[in-house]
């Protein structure tokens, strides 16, 4: 497998393109026996995957274009540490962009405690939420830190999900992006 990974990857890493101490990378939760649950990563990638060094996140900027990759592996890492780097308006905006189809999503999903991870967004109506939905806010909400009141009937299209809290979904109001609670929307 090692030989075929580094056909595959051009021996550089899948992830940044460096090509040192280049290695096979397999993906929890995946027993690594079929090559598309591997990546070949660089040492550098494999620290800070693995927590033995600091998270840098300008390392991860790399992930603008290995996130486009077809190799399974490779999208699950990018959309995990684009996950791990909400905190970076450029790790938003990248995850906004990426698709993963509901397999992939549920593998990307997967604890490290052997537990899925399951959040789903639900509505007042109790429809299931997902992101690009359109919705219509049924109360007046205040926005904090705003100067506006988000009026009730106000259409917000395009929503995202707040990947950890599942009463939390984001969308644009008078343009301006804002966390609405989802007790208070309808699909």
């Amino acid at each position: 497998m090692e030989k075929e990974l580094i056909t595959r990857s051009g021996n550089e890493c899948e992830l940044c393109g460096a090509s040192s101490q280049m290695s096979a990378y397999l993906v929890s939760p995946k027993s690594g026996t079929d090559l598309n649950e591997l990546a070949h990563i660089c040492g550098a990638c494999q620290e800070q995957l693995d927590g033995t060094s600091e998270l840098n996140p300008n390392h991860w900027r790399c992930l603008s274009e290995s996130m486009w990759s077809e190799i399974p592996a490779v999208k699950v890492i990018a959309w995990r540490m684009l996950n791990q780097l909400k905190a970076e308006e450029w790790a938003i905006d990248l995850l906004h962009m990426m698709y993963l189809d509901e397999e992939m999503l549920n593998w990307a999903e997967f604890v490290s405690t052997g537990e899925e991870k399951v959040i789903k967004h639900i509505d007042c109506n109790g429809a299931e939420l997902v992101a690009g939905d359109a919705v219509v806010l049924i109360k007046d909400l205040n926005v904090k830190g705003a100067n506006f009141t988000a009026k009730r009937g106000t259409s917000v299209r395009n929503i995202t999900l707040v990947h950890d809290n599942a009463e939390h979904i984001e969308g644009k109001v008078n343009g301006q992006k804002i966390v609405i609670l989802t007790q208070y929307v309808k699909k």
